[in-house]
């Protein structure tokens, strides 16, 4: 089975990540984009009001995506990539997850981040999609060398 990685990025960062450990996994590459791109506005979290905020107060949102991969069947390890969006990761993630079978399919998430951590981010996505979903370790990969990058990824690719 082939390896995928697939990200959301609202700012071009994780998308940098992203096709940092494509290239080096050797993995196909899938864009989660929003039907409805985010604007600078819509990410504005001091703004209460702002698209990002309210979609994450709202544990059910499901912010709807753009395009769906007719050959998800072909992918049996997939990165997911996402920034962290008030500690945990973007609602958009949850569509994407709701969207695809991936009972058979070990998931292994990357974050980056601004100002926190990976937090409780795998723990939440495990507790809400665990039963159905082999999860491996996340990261956060904010300014990893490609040294550092290579040997996480060596665990998974080899």
């Amino acid at each position: 089975m082939k390896t995928l990685v697939v990200y959301f990025s609202a700012s071009g960062v994780t998308e940098k990540v992203a096709a940092q450990i494509a290239k080096h996994a050797r993995a196909d590459v899938f864009e989660i984009k929003p039907a409805i791109p985010y604007s600078p506005e819509d990410l504005d979290w001091t703004n209460k009001q702002s698209r990002s905020s309210v979609e994450m107060n709202n544990p059910k949102s499901r912010p709807e995506i753009a395009e769906k991969l007719s050959n998800m069947a072909e992918y049996g390890t997939i990165f997911l990539g996402f920034p962290i969006w008030w500690y945990i990761a973007p609602t958009i993630i949850n569509t994407f997850l709701e969207q695809y079978d991936f009972s058979d399919k070990t998931i292994i998430p990357f974050a980056t981040s601004g100002g926190s951590g990976l937090g409780r981010t795998v723990e939440h996505l495990k507790a809400q999609y665990g039963n159905t979903i082999k999860w491996e370790q996340g990261r956060l990969l904010n300014h990893v060398s490609d040294s550092e990058l290579a040997a996480w990824l060596d665990a998974y690719t080899k």
